[in-house]
């Protein structure tokens, strides 16, 4: 699945409100949820314990929520790219949540809204509605207003 392209900031301005499209699923694999434990030092049992999570409170290790929006930045570029800038920055974010978990073994794709455009001296700031859903889940996992400033 290409991502869609999208030529400037008049194109982008032209699209306030739309959505966007999704991702490609991807495998969570305990292999992944893992790594960002020894990354961030977070090995509460839910994550990392197996065993012990198998008779927690969802039946099998989760992926942490913090995991989940920081796969943003792999699948956000399968979604969407945005021509006619020399760079971008992350500028931060406005709202997340996590309503539901990311069950190890499960396959998560992102969906993403354009919610404002606003310029900025040298170029424009974004701001996207990322949408993380588990396939076949009723409730997505992650939702969060993420802010990009693009400059010419």
């Amino acid at each position: 699945m290409a991502a869609k392209v999208i030529n400037g900031a008049e194109e982008l301005k032209s699209l306030v409100g739309e959505h966007l499209g999704y991702s490609p699923y991807m495998d969570i694999t305990q292999e992944r949820v893992n790594q960002f434990a020894e990354a961030t030092g977070d090995y509460q049992w839910i994550h990392v314990d197996v065993e012990r999570a198998k008779a927690g409170p969802f039946g099998a290790p989760i992926a942490h929520g913090y995991l989940t929006l920081s796969l943003g930045p792999v699948l956000y570029p399968q979604v969407v790219r945005v021509d006619g800038f020399s760079m971008g920055v992350n500028y931060g974010t406005n709202k997340v949540r996590f309503p539901s978990p990311v069950p190890v073994g499960s396959r998560l794709r992102l969906g993403v809204k354009l919610v404002e455009v606003k310029d900025v001296t040298g170029g424009v700031e974004i701001t996207l509605e990322f949408t993380f859903e588990v396939e076949g889940a009723t409730k997505p996992s992650c939702v969060a207003e993420i802010i990009f400033r693009l400059f010419a």
